[in-house]
């Protein structure tokens, strides 16, 4: 037999896709209004987030500026002289500096990005300001006789050219993306009548602006609804955002409807909460006045924040981070086993060892999750449509056991690793057609596709908490949805680690349910 590696794996896995076993899924869809499916036709680029290219741009002036002076130390002082720390010392205190002078100046804005003489002029007035406080500090501290006027003024001018050099490319980096849409704030307005057409004329007469609205959205047939406002076309009903969010990149949805008309946003709310954007409710026309720090602000264009999609921006980053290092990790640590079940698997019964299923994934994506296969070949079930019960005669001996503990789940380390359609904590993926008893479970559970606002993932707070298992009523399927959703609003790197270091215990604790 072959070493199991994680190509061979994946190939098998591919293999076992093509069996007769893997039946079309029915996916319900919304129909959308050609005006609608023009847009979600369009080729979307992938997001860039503005906050992490302004954290990334600070990290690279400053590691510019310290590699530009030590250079200059190295090349010109140390021959010179031995070896000194506060020359280190310095190089770093003026890069540090130098960084929160630019910060002062607010040139870490991607709307700066874009230009060049405001950004230029700035620079070179904060960098200027930089040297003329460490020459004062110097002298202040009577330190001007120890250091190297020539080192000063090559550090001075050598790192602001590198400065200049890197902000030239820094915009036409920015640009590009800009092309491409990349940097832009997808938008879509509720509300198609006088309010809409000037929330959208508000939007649209800003310098700059990274808001891109997409089109509008109202219920209402009558006069008070317009065909287009300012230029947006109205592209259907608030039920239709839900799929058109699904089926095209939105980020934003802006109410352009009066705080009087609570009950309206109200029920429109309980329709788009699910989404995984940012809500809010535009406060342009309103009478009624609240403190400054009430709101915020999309250009000159007050808001008051809904909702906010979860896990956006450097907690993003970090996440990804956490998935690759400690998932890496973790596939390596468990090949040995992966390997020993892949070998009890093949002699127990006929037929691939690994099974490939479609369940939910973020945004309600349909994805292709890798399992161990659990039950008999000629009986395997990629829909889900039958739950697994105790003494399930579908499922082999193997599988029973692998089942109890979980270890037919360690295959999927490969689309946490591979094809970044899952995490290694979230809400675990449920299958497309899962049901409670004849009734799927979005419609045994208000609210269930919340849960999918993140990625899916190997294991979550639910299952932790003994939520893990077969589906037989409907507080299993509520309880569920309820730690997913905890799990969304207080995420946390250290939260992910805590439920991965929990999850071996909660298996060996809290299996009553797997079968």
């Amino acid at each position: 037999m072959e070493p199991l590696n994680a190509r061979s794996m994946l190939d098998a896995a591919t293999s076992a896709a093509a069996k007769p076993a893997d039946q079309p899924f029915v996916e319900r869809r919304r129909r959308l209004t050609p005006a609608a499916l023009d847009v979600v036709n369009q080729k979307v680029a992938r997001a860039y987030s503005p906050i992490v290219i302004a954290g990334a741009v600070r990290a690279i002036d400053f590691v510019v500026l310290s590699l530009v002076g030590i250079a200059i130390y190295v090349g010109y002082v140390m021959p010179l002289t031995d070896f000194r720390w506060d020359y280190l010392a310095s190089i770093f205190a003026v890069a540090i500096a130098a960084v929160i002078c630019f910060q002062a100046a607010d040139i870490y804005q991607v709307q700066l990005f874009r230009g060049q003489l405001r950004q230029m002029t700035r620079m070179i007035s904060s960098w200027s300001f930089v040297f003329l406080l460490f020459i004062g500090a110097s002298f202040f501290a009577k330190l001007g006789g120890e250091v190297s006027r020539l080192w000063l003024a090559a550090f001075y001018f050598l790192g602001l050219a590198a400065l200049l050099t890197e902000r030239l490319v820094l915009r036409s980096l920015v640009r590009a993306w800009a092309r491409q849409g990349r940097l832009d704030r997808r938008t879509i307005i509720v509300g198609s009548d006088r309010n809409g057409e000037q929330l959208v004329e508000a939007l649209n007469a800003q310098e700059d602006s990274d808001i891109h609205v997409l089109g509008v959205f109202d219920d209402r047939n009558d006069s008070r609804a317009l065909d287009t406002c300012a230029g947006a076309r109205k592209l259907g009903k608030v039920d239709d955002i839900v799929e058109f969010a699904r089926r095209t990149r939105v980020d934003l949805v802006l109410f352009a409807l009066p705080i009087s008309a609570e009950t309206r946003i109200l029920e429109m709310l309980k329709k788009l909460w699910v989404l995984p954007v940012d809500i809010r409710l535009s406060a342009h026309t309103n009478k009624l006045r609240f403190r400054p720090r009430s709101y915020s602000y999309l250009g000159e264009v007050p808001t008051l924040d809904m909702f906010e999609a979860p896990i956006t921006d450097w907690d993003l980053v970090m996440k990804w981070l956490f998935d690759r290092v400690v998932g890496s990790l973790a596939l390596i640590a468990a090949l040995p086993v992966m390997a020993l079940v892949a070998v009890a698997i093949k002699l127990d019964s006929r037929g691939p060892v690994l099974f490939r299923q479609k369940r939910f994934g973020f945004n309600n994506e349909r994805i292709d999750v890798y399992k161990f296969r659990s039950m008999y070949h000629d009986q395997a079930d990629p829909l889900a449509s039958k739950v697994v019960t105790k003494n399930d005669p579908r499922v082999t001996r193997v599988g029973r056991f692998i089942r109890k503990a979980s270890l037919d789940e360690l295959p999927q380390l490969f689309n946490v690793i591979f094809s970044s359609n899952l995490s290694l904590v979230g809400p675990r993926p449920h299958a497309v057609q899962g049901k409670l008893q004849s009734r799927l479970f979005d419609e045994a559970v208000d609210g269930y596709f919340a849960r999918h606002r993140v990625k899916p993932g190997i294991t979550g707070w639910a299952q932790v908490n003994g939520w893990r298992g077969e589906i037989d009523n409907e507080e299993k399927i509520q309880k569920r949805v309820e730690f997913d959703l905890y799990y969304i609003e207080n995420w946390s790197v250290l939260f992910d680690l805590y439920i991965l270091l929990k999850t071996p215990v909660s298996l060996l604790t809290k299996n009553e349910n797997a079968y």
